[in-house]
């Protein structure tokens, strides 16, 4: 379902603006910078599959299980992002954040897409991004293994290179998986490839308006994968509170992938126009 809010009115001239709050004479004070978004990462992922009825829940009406039904993977990763001029970069401690999410294979009309029910990021800036994409983002603490060049501090990108990463919220642990890289592979794995279906979900606060709530995709560009790496997995929600979260653990683990990704996101198309 789609409700649409009234349109702001016109800003007057020298009234504080910006792209979102906080807003200044300049708009240079906004938490988000306007899109587009460039973003770089290491990533380390797990295919997985969940009870079919539990993903399903997940779904809005609008969307089915697709042709895979209990498809999903876990992801996590540690990015880089900057905005178009690259300032960011200047900053390395605003320009990075990690992030885990959860993903659950879906379809609208046929087309093969990917819902994200949960997702968990370490920063506030991607925490607000995601809330306007539709990304259900919450804090937490996400760790990984990187690869090493030289030394023995790290495994290397090669055959029994073992890389492991974490997930904890409010204290808990909350996900954790083991990837032992075994040889490359000729195809990102799937639910990295196809496009993500969000709800771009706000509640009302004026008695007299309606929740905006509207499924809407990313529109995406550069899109690089690095040289991928895959094998054997395991990946466990060891200390999950909430029983909704619970319903997406893993009944059965398939295969695990290293790899670097790449992405401009510019901005959002309903998904009936997507």
């Amino acid at each position: 379902m789609t409700t649409s809010l009234p349109a702001p009115p016109a800003l007057r001239t020298g009234e504080p603006h910006g792209y979102t709050l906080p807003l200044s004479p300049s708009g240079r004070s906004s938490m988000i910078t306007k899109p587009p978004w460039h973003f770089s990462g290491d990533v380390i992922m797990v295919d997985y599959r969940v009870d079919p009825d539990a993903a399903a829940g997940f779904l809005p009406p609008e969307l089915t299980l697709g042709p895979d039904p209990g498809a999903a993977a876990a992801v996590f990763a540690e990015w880089q992002w900057c905005s178009d001029d690259g300032a960011e970069l200047a900053d390395p401690g605003r320009c990075g954040f990690t992030e885990f999410l959860i993903l659950i294979a879906c379809a609208y009309r046929g087309r093969r897409l990917a819902r994200c029910p949960y997702a968990w990021v370490d920063k506030a800036v991607p925490l607000v991004r995601g809330w306007i994409q539709g990304m259900p983002k919450q804090f937490g603490e996400v760790h990984q293994i990187r690869p090493v060049r030289v030394g023995r501090a790290g495994p290397r990108l090669a055959p029994g290179g073992r890389f492991d990463a974490t997930l904890s919220s409010d204290g808990r642990r909350v996900a954790e998986a083991s990837v032992t890289v075994e040889s490359t592979a000729a195809e990102p794995p799937l639910l990295h490839t196809v496009p993500l279906v969000h709800t771009r979900f706000f509640p009302a606060w004026l008695p007299s308006e309606e929740p905006l709530s509207q499924l809407v995709v990313s529109e995406v560009s550069g899109v690089e994968f690095s040289e991928l790496w895959t094998g054997r997995a395991t990946l466990s929600f060891p200390d999950v509170a909430s029983s909704d979260l619970a319903a997406l653990a893993p009944v059965e683990v398939g295969n695990g992938y290293v790899f670097s990704y790449a992405e401009t996101l510019h901005h959002g198309k309903p998904l009936e126009t997507a």
